[in-house]
Order: structure tokens, then sequence, then C-alpha cells
């Protein structure tokens, strides 16, 4: 029998997505579903206490559409509206509660950006993390998902993500 070094890339998405704790799991599934629907965490607004929840909608569209404003890494110039806008979406999903690490905010974002925002992800989910409407130790837990690895690489994967986790309903037998 083969022993296989390596798994396809899609696997080894499949295998981090599943130490996300539920909450995370069922967050990011709820973003990538395209039909923002009910449960989608960025509601359509129901009454006055929603109106919050749509600016955060229209904002989580406006950062698909950065996906083909994301500068390249030599080009500092071309960041401020890009890094503002992705600092501010990022506080928002933070500030939510149900993304607990730097790994599931990667994931989530990948998803949602492509490959190329890969390099600009720590750098946002620092600063929004360090913002001073997260509490304070959730502040400190959020920071230190963020390993050394991450916060230092010299050079990103620009291999577009595999695994796109769905959330299925279930029908009735």
């Amino acid at each position: 029998m083969a022993v296989i070094g390596t798994a396809s890339p899609a696997v080894a998405e499949l295998a981090e997505f599943a130490r996300f704790s539920r909450e995370e799991q069922h967050y990011i599934e709820r973003a990538l579903d395209p039909s923002g629907g009910e449960g989608h965490p960025y509601p359509a607004a129901q009454d006055m206490e929603a109106s919050a929840s749509l600016r955060q909608h229209a904002a989580y569209r406006e950062l698909r559409a950065l996906r083909y404003a994301i500068p390249q890494p030599d080009c500092p110039s071309a960041l401020d509206g890009f890094m503002t806008m992705l600092l501010r979406v990022t506080a928002q999903d933070l500030a939510r509660g149900s993304l607990g690490s730097f790994a599931a905010y990667r994931f989530l974002y990948e998803r949602l950006m492509g490959a190329a925002v890969r390099p600009w992800l720590p750098s946002a989910f620092c600063g929004a993390a360090a913002l001073p409407h997260i509490d304070p130790d959730r502040r400190r837990r959020l920071l230190r998902t963020l390993t050394q690895v991450a916060a230092t690489a010299p050079g990103w994967s620009s291999a577009e993500p595999q695994f796109f986790p769905r959330t299925l309903e279930h029908e009735a037998v």
C-alpha cells in the first residue's frame, strides 16, 4: 500500500475548517452564503435596531468588490482606501464575536477576496483587534492567535482556496 505524503489542497482546507469552533464554522458558512438569506451575518434591517447591521451588510458587499482593488505588496501608495475598508469590515466581523482566531478570519477572507489578499490580512487583523471597541480580554485572546509565522511571513501562496464550506439544508425524509 502506498503512503501519500501530501493531501490535496481541498482536503487540507477541509481539515483546517474542521478545527474551527462550531460558532466559527457557522459564521463562515453564513458569510459565504451568496443568497445573504436569513441567518446571514449581515441581515437586512427589519427595524430601527437593525440599521447598524444594514450598514455592515453594505460594507460586506463592498469588501467583495475590493478583491479587484487589492494593491501589490510593493506599491504602498495604492493601499490607503483598500486598507481603510479592509480594516473597517474586519473590525465589524471581530466585534461580532463569532471569529475567535486569526486562522478563522484568514480562512473567511481568503474565500471572500481570493489569494491576493493574504499579505494584507495580518495587518488588518491586528489593527482591528487592537481597536478600543473590542473588549480588552477579547483583544488579548485575538492577538495571541496571530502566530509569529503568519505575522512575519516572507511570502504568501498565490494558490486560490479550493474548499468553500456550504450549509446544507436537511430535507425531511
